[in-house]
């Protein structure tokens, strides 16, 4: 028996929309991985961009558990000599909370061409607004990522 691969064709990217208020990121991220990746759909296939779009709303309310929004850093590199800044993801959510969410969600992504493929279909939106009302996104319910 032959291994299916889709082809370009038969792929539809469907779009969904999150309400991160009051999800823990990194079990957000992780669901939100799996849809970009496509993982969830039967016709999946790991060389392939089959993943579907992903809206995040209310992205600056997100929780982070047990004290890691001041433990947990964040690192970049310019990669000259003493060029390493670091801040913690508390802070880094309080200035730019669609930069934290996005780097979270990158870091469970393929690397190379096809993660940044991937990447480009996550938009991500601090407040409860969006304009990408015209794709007719679907709420995708996170139940397991809920903070209790």
């Amino acid at each position: 028996m032959r291994t299916y691969t889709p082809k370009a064709s038969e792929i539809t990217h469907a779009w969904h929309v999150v309400d991160a208020e009051g999800l823990i990121l990194g079990r957000m991220c992780t669901e939100v991985a799996r849809v970009l990746r496509g993982k969830h759909k039967p016709i999946f296939a790991p060389h392939i961009d089959t993943g579907d779009h992903v809206v995040i709303i209310n992205a600056a309310k997100v929780v982070l558990t047990s004290g890691k929004a001041d433990s947990e850093m964040v690192h970049r590199y310019s990669g000259y000599p003493g060029g390493l800044k670091s801040e913690s993801y508390g802070s880094l959510l309080g200035r730019k909370p669609a930069d934290a969410i996005r780097l979270s969600v990158r870091g469970m992504l393929p690397k190379g061409p096809l993660g940044r493929q991937q990447i480009k279909k996550l938009k991500v939106y601090p407040g409860a607004e969006h304009p990408h009302a015209a794709q007719n996104p679907v709420v995708l319910e996170l139940a397991a990522a809920k903070a209790r």
